[in-house]
């Protein structure tokens, strides 16, 4: 299944195009149906005419609302982007767009509502302006399609080019590693706790241990339900509302996030990179309330700039943020950032370290697997999984080292075998990983938990003290100042 958002300024008819293709009306709040405007996020689906099933996210176009549409955008594969014909490029077209950019998403087509109440021409020009405004993004030469959802022009063509676009657009991998960030938490009478998301990362069964984020309670999979159908098991992609064991409704949130536990990096410190729009009239520093839109969730967060001057709109930097809250994230995570002060969005970017360990005047954080444990030395090969979502053979036993530790570990129990002599080592006197090294040495030999040098040279061969010990062994001289006890051993 594919996860499908709308996107598009306020009263361009996103709700109502959702409706008309799927038959579900996605304002599910009074207030919304009162005041004919979405407030919040509403979810719908529908099978395409190739027996395709397509999941719909429809999110407000308000601005004050922002928020509630950032909180949809988490783990979408392509968008739907909405504009009346009948009012072309407005400010929440351009600043919904620049948000999916930075999200990262890469597959959309281009819907031009209300054709109906405009002629052919100025049709025309809302195509032509449509067209200019999103070139250089993502959205350049996607469909633009003409409908009017009232009277159902141009459905079946919006249909079939959504048909089109999801059969070249990618789906969730299955990592066997399920997050679930989630958007949305109620208690249905005699049901328990429910919660929605889109299911990302790996499967979940009915009966599977799940571990609530940041809270850290346990909880169990009663039931699955994804558009309104029961499973028994959930693949990473869809849209879902799963009911819970363990925990109520009341102590769950927008913006907490399901995870398995053991398999994830929960933190509170990460380096990610930071584009700041260009229509932004100022460069960005540390100074600001920023607030960052990981998942479903907005974070309070402090900023730092790894790099001496501030980033200015167009460019693109590194940042360092501090979140107020632990959560499980991978490097390649999206975020957006938005600056609560002043009310406007900043900019976004990807995770790129969720575990900085440089200092961050000395941080140069990429995505590489070899930086992290360059940065390192050592590390466990699970850690490092946690650490980048990647697994790596280790270099000796449970460890993934680098070439530059790995030559000082060796140069270093290599030194201590030389001083020890033919005696060698008590292996219990090493640490973990230098053992590990010292048993990985050529030309030594491990007997009676002791490790020899091979060619070792025995301080006692030849020595004048052991004539003088022959020639008197029940009256043995004192031993010279040039041997130890464990030689005389």
């Amino acid at each position: 299944m594919h996860v499908v958002a709308t996107a598009g300024h306020v009263d361009h008819g996103k709700s109502t195009l959702v409706l008309h293709l799927t038959g579900t009306d996605p304002d599910r709040l009074a207030e919304e149906k009162a005041r004919g405007l979405t407030i919040d996020l509403g979810f719908a689906g529908a099978t395409l005419p190739s027996g395709r099933r397509m999941a719909m996210i429809d999110v407000p176009g308000h601005v004050r609302f922002l928020k509630n549409m950032l909180a949809g955008m988490g783990a979408v594969d392509a968008c739907l982007f909405v504009v009346a014909a009948s009012e072309g490029w407005k400010p929440q077209s351009e600043e919904h767009l620049r948000i999916l950019d930075v999200l990262g998403v890469r597959h959309g087509l281009i819907a031009l509502t209300k054709v109906g109440l405009v002629d052919d021409d100025l049709h025309e020009l809302a195509r032509l302006e449509v067209e200019e405004a999103v070139a250089g993004t993502f959205l350049e030469g996607a469909p633009v399609v003409g409908v009017d959802a009232p009277t159902g022009r141009g459905l079946d063509d919006l249909r079939t080019a959504l048909d089109e676009l999801l059969a070249v657009t990618p789906t969730a991998v299955d990592h066997g590693r399920p997050r679930l960030w989630i958007d949305r938490s109620f208690a249905p009478p005699g049901a328990g706790t429910v919660v929605t998301g889109t299911l990302a990362g790996g499967s979940v069964a009915v009966d599977d241990e799940l571990l609530l984020a940041p809270a850290g309670t346990t909880v169990r999979v009663r039931a699955i339900q994804r558009l309104h159908e029961q499973v028994q098991q959930l693949e990473p992609g869809n849209r879902t509302a799963l009911n819970l064991v363990g925990v109520s409704h009341g102590s769950v949130a927008r913006g907490d996030v399901l995870v398995r536990e053991g398999q994830w990096h929960h933190t509170d410190q990460l380096d990610a990179s930071l584009t700041v729009l260009g229509r932004l009239d100022h460069a960005v520093s540390r100074r600001g309330a920023y607030l960052a839109y990981i998942g479903s969730g907005e974070h309070p967060v402090q900023l730092r700039v790894l790099g001496p001057q501030p980033i200015e709109p167009g460019e693109t930097g590194m940042v360092r943020l501090h979140l107020a809250r632990h959560l499980p994230l991978l490097p390649g995570d999206r975020y957006v950032l938005r600056d609560a002060g002043r009310g406007e969005t900043v900019g976004g970017g990807e995770v790129l370290d969720i575990d900085p360990v440089l200092r961050a005047s000395r941080a140069a954080p990429d995505r590489r697997v070899e930086r992290v444990v360059a940065e390192r030395g050592w590390v466990d090969a699970h850690q490092l999984a946690l650490l980048t979502g990647e697994r790596v053979d280790p270099t000796i036993g449970r460890w993934v080292v680098s070439p530059v530790a790995w030559t000082d570990a060796v140069e270093r129990v290599t030194g201590r075998l030389l001083e020890a002599g033919p005696l060698g080592l008590d292996l219990a006197t090493l640490d973990e990983r230098d053992r590990a090294v010292a048993e990985r040495l050529d030309d030594v030999v491990v007997e009676q938990g002791r490790i020899v040098a091979v060619d070792a040279i025995d301080p006692l061969d030849g020595h004048p003290w052991l004539d003088a010990l022959a020639a008197e062994p029940f009256a043995p001289p004192a031993p010279p100042d040039d041997l130890g006890r464990n030689e005389i051993r």
